[in-house]
């Protein structure tokens, strides 16, 4: 669950970002009749998102064993390639990221068009909604997989996002501030360690779609020592994925992920590493 809630926070709390600097630019610059697109533009974008998880849960039901495995394994791959440009992607714009925004507000606005701002929300929120969709789904089922209630991480996550729009507000409102820069580095390295383990388990699943050799080729097995059935295997599994019988190839794969992803995102932190102030807040009138 921890896992899931920080995948919510951090997901929730960069789309919180976004909408409370959309929303405040606009009643700053007294275009308060617009903030409703803003939100015509939330809600579609968070309407996508529940049908993209939908569709995920539901899609792949029907077909073989083989392809259910080979559709987990390509789509939980596939959500490491997005958490991981996520993770670099905030950390390099975190800075001018309301700049960006303000920017996009302006050019939508003057373009007089009803749907400019919608489309804005819509790209700038929906991003965030279906990255969250698609990690979710691929934690999910490797619970569900080992016997676990699939409840547990979107519970994770939905406390996860609550604490973001709750984040979200008393930032708008000046109540708070948070220094991006230290949280989205923190949450940024513990992601890299938690979308290893989705990597490797979507591994495991094409190996097992038998799209990938070496399934009973195993690097260790530790189940003697860490039974799987235990609460400390449970969260190791629940937070990084980790499994007492690992194979070769998942385990290279881990390696090998982990090692450079790391390196990079902590030497490009350093280069970042000046003050940064906290973020910014806006009164609302």
């Amino acid at each position: 669950m921890l896992a899931n809630y920080l995948i919510g926070l951090r997901e929730g709390l960069e789309a919180a970002l976004v909408v409370s600097i959309l929303v405040a630019y606009l009643v700053k610059t007294d275009r308060r009749h617009l903030v409703p697109r803003i939100w015509i533009g939330v809600a579609l974008a968070i309407t996508v998102s529940l049908a993209f998880g939908a569709v995920l849960t539901f899609g792949p039901r029907g077909l073989t064993f083989e392809a259910q495995e080979l559709i987990g394994g390509s789509l939980s791959i596939i959500a490491v390639g997005f958490v991981t440009w996520m993770i670099f992607w905030m950390a390099r714009t975190a800075r001018g990221l309301a700049g960006e925004l303000r920017g996009r507000i302006d050019q939508a606005a003057s373009a007089d068009s009803a749907w400019g701002l919608v489309l804005v929300a819509v790209l700038a929120v929906g991003r965030e909604g279906l990255e969250t969709a698609l990690f979710l789904w691929a934690t999910s089922r490797a619970v569900s997989s080992d016997g676990g209630s699939t409840w547990t991480p979107l519970v994770g996550a939905a406390l996860g996002l609550a604490t973001a729009v709750l984040l979200g507000w008393l930032i708008y409102r000046g109540a708070i501030s948070i220094n991006l820069s230290t949280f989205f580095t923190w949450t940024g390295i513990f992601l890299v360690f938690v979308a290893a383990g989705v990597l490797a388990y979507g591994i495991h699943d094409l190996q097992e779609a038998r799209f990938l050799p070496g399934l009973n080729t195993v690097a260790f097995d530790v189940s003697h020592i860490i039974d799987p059935n235990t609460w400390f295997a449970t969260l190791l599994k629940g937070i990084f994925n980790f499994t007492p019988r690992t194979t070769v190839l998942q385990a290279v794969a881990w390696v090998l992920y982990v090692i450079p992803v790391l390196t990079l995102f902590v030497l490009g932190t350093r280069r970042r590493s000046s003050p940064t102030p906290a973020t910014e807040s806006v009164p609302a009138s």
